[in-house]
């Protein structure tokens, strides 16, 4: 399947060039070649100039073609792709754009008001892209073809969508001209790429959602909805979450917020902030609420809990199911990491009982734990969980399998606001869910281990002892039993490990990670142990 993702360039590059390759300070000529740098990570045969014919001259913008493509092409169908694209940039997507969020810079670097367009081959994947450099001269910047410009992928061109990727790439360059040249600051770039996938919506591209621009990032959303807002490494996944949020943010909180934000001198999570104080709200709120609309997306739970846009209105997040046995006493730990402003949903299911569901943040990080329980006649309960000052928290469902179907814990964290880069930290988190047939055995408070535990053995201590390395970060998909098993010897390994020097003290001799659950050990776990 292909990728379709739009790429750009916002940093320098440093390539020195030899060869001055003319970028006209007068008017272009019908069917004149000139030469263009291009970016060599996204041409198909890794070029970094090429050869160019100008096709076609708007009153908005030159169409040059790669030469030796153009030569090989389809040229009437190409004619008449131009054809359709040029109408829609002049009367549609350079007008409604430049009208809702400024203009580029015009006239510009090269004096002239039309922007030029280059059509290349590039790598599967790429829709186009737009570089900087180009608003540079020369002496600034050297491989600067001096000239508004953007570039399309020559395999769309006949696509549908081909006006939403030009779209798109219009507004890197309507950006740079707001923000970079404006301010002289440097949006961040997943919100300056939210910018552009809305392009498309605003513009009624996406108003009939089969295979639409749209309908193409729902997929890569759905294929990975765990992916961070903020991170950005430029993939299909980076795409579908920063175009699904923007949809649910313009949705809720109006396109103006967008707009508001690129005329800010502030930039990323702080202009948004700024932006949304105007009518009461926090993009942390607005965050939380977004995760909670993905999975719920039904407007009778909460006008927050749903996207306005009508083509998502059958959009649902599908979230890692856990199970948990009709009967008998259980455990079931769950540890994972995440990424600052990412969602992560996860759904539990099965049994007839009562459950706790403890969770620690494991990185010591802030977490904001929205949960929901889906009631047996198809409503849903919003609920929060609050955490102590370490962090940790819980919270009881009772009856839980008879009058509520299903939980759904969403935990995500926020500890970085700005500076957002390819390659951002994880941070680790557990939760666990304790189950119980009829009520509850000993709490936590009045329990203690009082004997040893070991390797195979079948014992209700082993429960809480699992809880407790789940807690430690020890352990990750420990089996729903009171069984002694290898994971749960290794996360006693773990935990013996990690508290090395207070367990051999209470033990009175040096302790090695064993697995062995003996005095010492037990004397620490019961330090551990609420009240």
């Amino acid at each position: 399947m292909l990728k379709f993702t739009v790429i750009k360039k916002l940093i320098f590059l440093t390539i020195v060039c030899f060869v001055l390759f003319p970028a006209g300070a007068s008017a272009d000529g019908l069917g004149e070649k000139r030469s263009f740098y291009i970016d060599s990570s996204y041409d198909l045969k890794g070029r970094d100039h090429i050869a160019a014919v100008l096709l076609k001259i708007s009153p908005k913008a030159y169409f040059y073609a790669d030469e030796d493509w153009w030569s090989l092409a389809p040229q009437n169908e190409i004619y008449a792709a131009l054809g359709s694209l040029s109408d829609q940039f002049n009367n549609a997507i350079y007008p409604v754009l430049t009208s809702a969020f400024g203009s580029e810079w015009n006239p510009g670097i090269d004096k002239d008001s039309r922007i030029t367009i280059l059509i290349h081959p590039m790598i599967d994947g790429s829709g186009g892209y737009f570089r900087s450099n180009d608003e540079y001269y020369k002496v600034q910047v050297p491989g600067s073809n001096e000239r508004e410009m953007v570039y399309l992928n020559s395999a769309n061109l006949r696509d549908i969508n081909a006006k939403s990727f030009l779209a798109h790439e219009f507004i890197h360059l309507i950006t740079f001209n707001q923000k970079n040249k404006t301010y002289g600051i440097e949006e961040e770039t997943w919100l300056n790429e939210m910018r552009a996938e809305y392009a498309p919506t605003i513009l009624g591209y996406d108003d009939f959602i089969e295979g639409s621009y749209l309908q193409r990032r729902m997929q890569a959303f759905s294929g990975e909805p765990f992916n961070s807002l903020t991170e950005w490494a430029d993939n299909e996944f980076d795409y579908g979450v920063v175009n699904l949020f923007g949809q649910y943010l313009v949705g809720n909180c109006g396109a103006q917020i967008l707009i508001d934000s690129l005329h800010s001198q502030k930039i990323g999570i702080e202009s948004l902030d700024y932006e949304l104080a105007k009518i009461g709200k926090t993009f942390d709120q607005v965050f939380i609420d977004w995760t909670i609309a993905s999975f719920i997306n039904d407007c009778s739970a909460g006008k927050n809990y749903c996207y306005s846009n009508n083509n998502l209105k059958n959009f649902h997040i599908y979230p890692r199911i856990n199970f948990l046995p009709l009967s008998g006493q259980s455990a079931l730990s769950v540890t994972e990491t995440t990424k600052d402003w990412a969602g992560n949903w996860f759904k539990i299911i099965g049994g007839k009982k009562n459950i706790k569901v403890s969770f620690v943040s494991n990185s010591g990080v802030e977490f904001k734990i929205p949960y929901i329980l889906q009631k047996s006649d198809g409503s849903y309960a919003v609920k929060f969980l609050n955490l102590d000052k370490s962090w940790r928290g819980e919270f009881s469902v009772s009856d839980f399998g008879v009058t509520s179907n299903a939980l759904i814990i969403i935990p995500s964290t926020k500890n970085k606001i700005a500076g957002f880069n390819s390659k951002e930290p994880s941070y680790s988190f557990t939760f666990t869910i304790s189950a119980f047939a009829a009520t509850p055995p000993e709490t936590s408070i009045s329990f203690s281990f009082l004997k040893n535990l070991l390797l195979g053995m079948r014992d209700q201590d082993v429960i809480h002892l699992k809880m407790i390395l789940a807690q430690e970060g020890c352990v990750s998909g420990l089996a729903n039993t009171n069984y002694f098993g290898p994971l749960t010897l290794a996360g006693v390994k773990c935990f013996q490990n990690k508290y090395k020097s207070q367990i051999s003290q209470a033990a009175g001799y040096i302790i090695s990670g064993t697995g062995f659950v003996g005095p010492g050990t037990r004397s620490r776990l019961n330090m551990m142990l609420p009240g």
